[in-house]
């Protein structure tokens, strides 16, 4: 059977409003990552390959982010972004692939989740490991390693969050919640989100992003000759999760998601 071209992907695998979901889609994914998996789907679509095998690699790249950053000095930072972006470009694959043959499933989106879960906890709990030296000639400080464990407890949490919203709906018989419902009911509240949503702080602690400032801090700390930047963005984005992980909650409960 011959590979369809990209113009025959296309329209089925990127249908309308796929790159224009409000929290389902990457930016990374929108600018340049779909573009790429267009390429790779086709190599795939015609094989046995299931969408479900694509997530298990997906979220297997996405884990090796944490044994990656372990490599000290830029290359270690380097390694661990490229196994974050093949995790990306794999979250896209899986579903193209799984509209192009039709193969949808709860198990898939469960699975997808749990790759996004993992993905980002191993980059920051590999952050904190390399803040803590663990390879060097120094002494180990684990204090790094427990502010990165921390950092990613605060990101699963997060999203854990924003799960179990549809949990609750779900067992107290309500229907999916609308976008429109995120939205404070308090003009304070209201003003505070769009406030933190304009700034996007709150992405530095996804795996993604985090890889990015990983890099940065590395380049920084090899013209140093030390860890201080490194150590410090292990700081700010334990820092930030922490912060975040209670603002959400409050978001949630003053939102009309629950109602």
């Amino acid at each position: 059977m011959p590979r369809p071209s990209v113009a025959e992907l296309r329209p089925v695998v990127h249908p309308a409003g796929v790159k224009d979901r409000r929290s389902g889609e990457h930016w990374a994914g929108r600018i340049y990552m779909r573009e790429i998996s267009l390429r790779i789907d086709r190599y795939l679509v015609n094989t046995k390959v299931t969408p479900n095998q694509l997530t298990y690699l997906m979220t297997f790249f996405g884990v090796l982010a944490c044994p990656a950053l372990l490599w000290p000095g830029i290359p270690g930072a380097v390694l661990g972004a490229v196994m974050a972006q093949l995790y990306l470009l794999l979250d896209c694959v899986d579903g193209e692939v799984a509209r192009w043959k039709k193969q949808f499933s709860l198990s898939g989106v469960w699975l997808d989740r749990v790759g996004a879960y993992l993905t980002d906890a191993a980059v920051l709990v590999g952050f904190g490991l390399r803040g803590a030296d663990l390879f060097g000639t120094g002494r180990i400080d684990w204090l790094w390693a427990f502010l990165g464990t921390l950092a990613a407890l605060g990101a699963i949490l997060i999203k854990s969050e924003t799960d179990l919203v549809g949990v609750a709906r779900h067992q107290g018989g309500l229907p999916v919640v609308k976008d429109a419902a995120a939205e404070p009911r308090s003009s304070g509240m209201a003003l505070a989100r769009r406030a933190a949503a304009a700034l996007q702080f709150h992405r530095l602690i996804l795996g993604i992003e985090a890889s990015l400032l990983i890099i940065v801090l590395a380049v920084i700390d090899q013209v140093r000759g030390d860890l201080f930047f490194t150590r410090l963005g292990i700081a700010v984005l334990a820092a930030i999760a922490l912060v975040q992980t209670l603002l959400h909650l409050v978001s949630i409960l003053a939102s009309s998601r629950l109602k």
